[in-house]
């Protein structure tokens, strides 16, 4: 399935590209534009196996169908018998449903966010956030503020899967532009030019960050799949000069502060720690840039954790090599074990031999491996609007 939806995704993406080249999708936001009023419901191939398994077969008979006219050409005799054959594959194919196929896209559909989903700017969406939504969606983000009884429609509640599910490129036009029911009727009030095309993705930023604290306090897990929030950092060596960087290596982020342990460096990760060293200290890895940074920093970790800044001292988070936070330790733990994996991915476990099963139980340190090797063999992938990203 997956491969699938790359593969349409790319499709869509390189036809935008050479209708860009051609001058026939013109730059809107900052991107290309996507010219058409339709695009590929990706979300539905994912929701819907039946409907995905027909579109598979559809793409099978189509690929096949235009396979046996290429080899009609050269063949002049089994020309006829073989176009018949084009002709019924292309019948017989289990053509799914247009409005399932199909839906409706907007100029920025395909876009997709420039932030990095960086910390500073998460800070700056906060505040933005504060002075423009807040009044209509609440300062939780539930869709119950003072001016929310005024609209056509209740505003939604932002805190859980909707921003995962939305593509990036039309929750921004929905922000920018505003929304209408079938009516023609607002239910939203687009921000039109009040607001930077940089402020609204900070705001979206926000909102993402937010929602995955709010999900983590409820449930104890992130339903959906989020990153380390961006930072610049300094490691020894100068290994690295923002978060990113790190991508392809486990990470631990340590938060320091008053009362919390100090924690060593460890060979099956890069440690990075965020707060303020102990005298003399030396971390693996650091937030650079000064106060401002570092508040952000922790103002971020604080969001995507769900809890006060000042309670972030002693919480450890785990990134996997793709960049995804995995598992949070929480202050006073002693030691990890695979209950402290908060963001799981739906594959079925890989098996563990006998014996690796029996030590993993046996001391706390058997618990981290333990929790390194599933959230290594568990590798989660985010999707938006039905897309891999």
């Amino acid at each position: 399935m997956n491969g699938l939806l790359e593969g349409l995704h790319a499709a869509q993406q390189g036809l935008r590209a050479g209708l860009h080249a051609l001058g026939l999708a013109p730059e809107v936001h900052g991107q290309p534009a996507w010219p058409l009023d339709h695009r590929i419901a990706a979300e539905m191939l994912v929701v819907d196996a039946g409907h995905a398994r027909r579109v598979l077969w559809s793409l099978a008979c189509g690929g096949v169908a235009l396979l046996v006219l290429v080899v009609s050409l050269p063949w002049r005799r089994a020309r006829g018998p073989l176009w018949a054959l084009a002709v019924a594959l292309l019948v017989c194919a289990p053509w799914p449903q247009a409005h399932l196929l199909l839906a409706p896209a907007v100029p920025t559909s395909l876009h997709q966010s420039p932030t990095g989903f960086g910390a500073t700017g998460m800070v700056r969406g906060q505040a933005v956030y504060q002075q423009h939504c807040v009044r209509c969606h609440g300062a939780d983000g539930r869709g119950e503020g003072p001016d929310a009884p005024q609209l056509a429609q209740w505003p939604p509640n932002l805190n859980g899967a909707l921003l995962w599910k939305r593509l990036d490129g039309e929750l921004f036009w929905r922000v920018r532009e505003g929304l209408h029911n079938r009516a023609g009727v607002l239910t939203m009030p687009g921000t039109g030019d009040a607001l930077l095309d940089a402020q609204i993705w900070e705001v979206l930023d926000y909102l993402q960050a937010h929602a995955a604290g709010q999900m983590l306090r409820e449930s104890g897990t992130w339903d959906r799949p989020v990153r380390l929030p961006g930072m610049a950092v300094s490691c020894r060596q100068g290994r690295a000069r923002q978060a990113r960087d790190l991508v392809g290596q486990r990470v631990r982020v340590a938060v320091a502060g008053q009362g919390a342990p100090w924690v060593a460096d460890d060979p099956r990760w890069v440690t990075l720690v965020v707060g303020a060293l102990p005298a003399g200290a030396d971390a693996e890895c650091q937030p650079q840039g000064g106060s401002d940074a570092l508040a952000a920093a922790e103002q971020a970790l604080a969001l995507v954790l769900g809890v006060p800044v000042a309670q972030l001292p002693g919480y450890q988070l785990i990134v996997d090599r793709g960049g995804w936070l995995r598992a949070r330790g929480q202050p006073g733990k002693a030691a990890w074990s695979e209950d402290d994996l908060v963001c799981r991915s739906t594959t079925t476990p890989a098996p563990v031999d006998g014996a690796a099963a029996t030590s993993i139980t046996t001391t706390p340190a058997d618990g981290l491996q333990a929790l390194i090797r599933r959230m290594d063999a568990e590798p989660v992938r985010l999707l938006r609007g039905g897309f891999p990203h």
